[in-house]
């Protein structure tokens, strides 16, 4: 496809949405509730990763990042994700605790907005998540310097190869750069999508640690 006919595909293609009403009257008046209802709905509609997030930090110099990341627990009201402490998203977290996670679930015309701050969780959580993962996960915890250049993939392979030799009949131990995070919403929306792009936006805003649900224009 060349770029002309990308820019007419992407200008002209029109799909609408179902007509299935998300109303004030049947959320959950806590917003975690509401996601663990639309959670179980995600796993009867066989959705992919249905704990898939797109995580948006900020740097020093007010530059936003997206990338995709896994929901792996809810903690103290807080989603939890996992990632190398010296990322491109750790590094922006150092300076910029201020986060957001995107959760979209096409099957069923659904998205889940999510803001707060970021924090790191206790290094006995961290352990206990590293503990639990394969231990090719583990080895490739310690083998890759996350967001880093790298020459080729070659060079990926040979420090795997060090770090698998290395712990060889050993329990590999969670590195001290790598664990856990939580954001720590003060703000959760529901969208369902809706005929026309007249959406239902249902959002939740924490005001004085109590949730305040109401309406938004599509």
């Amino acid at each position: 496809m060349s770029l002309n006919e990308l820019k007419k595909y992407i200008n002209s293609k029109r799909r609408d949405f179902a007509d299935k009403p998300l109303n004030e009257q049947e959320t959950s008046n806590n917003p975690f509730d509401q996601y663990a209802v639309w959670f179980q709905e995600a796993l009867a509609a066989e959705i992919l990763d249905p704990y898939a997030a797109c995580v948006s930090t900020v740097n020093q110099n007010g530059q936003p990042s997206s990338r995709m990341v896994y929901i792996r627990d809810i903690i103290d009201q807080g989603f939890v994700f996992y990632t190398n402490y010296n990322s491109s998203k750790g590094l922006d977290i150092e300076v910029n605790k201020n986060g957001s996670f995107n959760i979209f679930w096409g099957e069923l015309e659904r998205q889940i907005r999510i803001n707060g701050e970021i924090e790191k969780v206790s290094p006995k959580v961290s352990d206990a998540y590293f503990n639990s993962r394969p231990r090719a996960s583990q080895l490739g915890a310690w083998a890759s310097s996350q967001s880093n250049v790298l020459k080729s993939r070659e060079e990926l392979t040979h420090k795997l190869n060090e770090i698998t030799k290395q712990f060889e009949g050993k329990k590999v131990p969670r590195p001290m750069h790598w664990g856990g995070y939580r954001l720590v919403p003060n703000l959760i929306e529901f969208w369902q999508g809706r005929p026309s792009r007249l959406h239902d936006r249902i959002v939740y805003t924490k005001i004085n640690d109590k949730w305040e649900r109401s309406r938004l224009s599509p």
